[in-house]
């Protein structure tokens, strides 16, 4: 059975491999490319107004403000992906991996703005007469009722891609790491991963069985807080060790454009960077529709604007705060296997002594739960559409099982699952923002118009 098990793992790892590979990143990169351009390099011009938009009173069918909508989609983004994932990036591409994040964060703006504007332009209802959002109304609504099975494709991967066994996984990493085996001397075995999963579960079930309504209140006070707590932390650490801080920022710019390796090793840094950006900031995903339709402005481009800051936020900002550490520390290259929160406990232990993985660790709790209560929502909204709102329910009972599921299955199949579920989510969404992309510059050009008319 061990076997059969290890057989399946490798298998998964290596289909993942491919798809997320030079496929994904033509896709994701080239396609955000694309939109970049098309809309004008709309985040490099206007920023400032998205920053303005998000002060803007709600007009329209709704649960949550834009303001909520945005903190909650980044309290699923801004999660393990930011800790973890720069850390398994930066293990398997080296610092240059770090540049690629950047780039792909540029154009993960412009993915979201047309995936926040689409989200309001398109919404369906559902079983029961609700008006919701997302990836599979903009296909059905946007492009034509016979791409039902592609929404419901969308969906099937969403339902597994949203299961947040990363977060839970390495949350139990970091309470083994960190807590467990020094203080307690307990044997890490499956039982106590297990009994870590389901006291992980609790607070998650609370918050969930709650609503959006009630996610959405959680984020706007979470999100902030948790940021600016991780600012704080990381400032310590580059006021403290402020002389490495140029030899940091080379190595991410020399590794990037590295071609001792020819052309297959900078392509290969360059797609390690890239998908997990993908992983972290979802831009392209289809999350980000889920969320910003649920919100309650009746227009399209300005919601656009506010869904763009999110890779600003998570993609830019966060996941830079978690590389420096990590680049002055030095530790990932002595690491066996992908051990993604492992690295970035060590680099803070090391830079701040005998309390480091502690602050990092209640930096993690937060993260993981944040991502926890959001992706829950994503989840429950495409069981919903699969099968009916009454039905929902059932998702919520198996999302918190396989809470307690991913605390013990290992992190290489738990990366693969999510990475592959991830890409395959891509596939419709970029197709609906590529396809409706001449309708969104419209509605941006007379947006734009009036605003400068005001």
């Amino acid at each position: 059975m061990k076997e059969f098990l290890l057989s399946l793992s490798d298998g998964l790892t290596a289909v993942t491999d491919f798809v997320c590979g030079y496929p994904l990143f033509i896709w994701l990169i080239g396609g955000g490319l694309f939109l970049f351009l098309y809309s004008g390099c709309v985040p490099l011009r206007h920023t400032r107004l998205a920053l303005k938009s998000l002060r803007t009173k709600q007009q329209g069918a709704g649960d949550i403000s834009s303001f909520q909508a945005l903190m909650s989609a980044i309290s699923s983004t801004v999660g393990m992906g930011n800790i973890a994932g720069v850390a398994i990036a930066i293990a398997m591409g080296g610092p240059g991996a770090i540049f690629w994040m950047w780039v792909s964060a540029l154009f993960g703006m412009a993915t979201k703005f047309f995936e926040g504007t689409l989200a309001i332009m398109y919404k369906g209802k559902d079983n029961l007469g609700n008006v919701q959002g997302g990836p599979m109304y903009v296909l059905t609504e946007g492009i034509s009722p016979k791409l039902r099975p592609m929404a419901r494709f969308f969906c099937i991967f969403a339902m597994i891609g949203c299961l947040c066994v990363m977060q839970a996984n390495q949350l139990t990493e970091s309470l083994i790491t960190v807590i467990t085996d020094p203080l307690l001397h307990l044997e890490n075995t499956w039982q106590l991963r297990a009994l870590i999963g389901i006291l992980i579960v609790i607070p998650v079930a609370v918050v969930m069985l709650g609503g959006i309504t009630r996610i959405s209140q959680l984020a706007t006070k979470i999100v902030p807080a948790m940021v600016s707590m991780y600012f704080i932390l990381v400032f310590y650490v580059i006021i403290t060790n402020l002389h490495m801080l140029p030899q940091v920022f080379a190595e991410i710019i020399q590794g990037a454009f590295n071609f001792e390796a020819g052309f297959g090793g900078f392509a290969g840094v360059a797609i390690v960077g890239a998908r997990r950006a993908m992983y972290v900031n979802e831009a392209g995903v289809g999350t980000a529709s889920l969320m910003h339709g649920a919100s309650k402005n009746a227009e399209p481009v300005r919601e656009g604007l506010v869904a763009m800051l999110g890779p600003a936020i998570d993609s830019g900002l966060v996941c830079t705060l978690t590389a420096i550490p990590i680049l002055m520390a030095h530790n990932y290259d002595a690491v066996e296997g992908i051990k993604g929160l492992y690295i970035a406990l060590g680099a803070f232990q090391s830079l701040i002594p005998h309390i480091g993985s502690y602050l990092l660790m209640v930096i993690v709790f937060i993260f993981a739960f944040s991502t926890m209560f959001s992706y829950s929502y994503y989840g429950t909204k495409c069981t919903g559409y699969l099968f009916g709102v009454q039905n929902a329910r059932y998702y919520e009972y198996f999302y918190l099982a396989m809470i307690v599921v991913s605390c013990i299955i290992t992190l290489d199949t738990v990366v693969a699952v999510m990475d592959l579920a991830f890409a395959l989510m891509s596939i419709p969404t970029m197709f609906a923002l590529l396809r409706l992309a001449p309708r969104v510059r419209r509605q941006a050009k007379a947006y734009f118009a009036s605003q400068k008319a005001e």
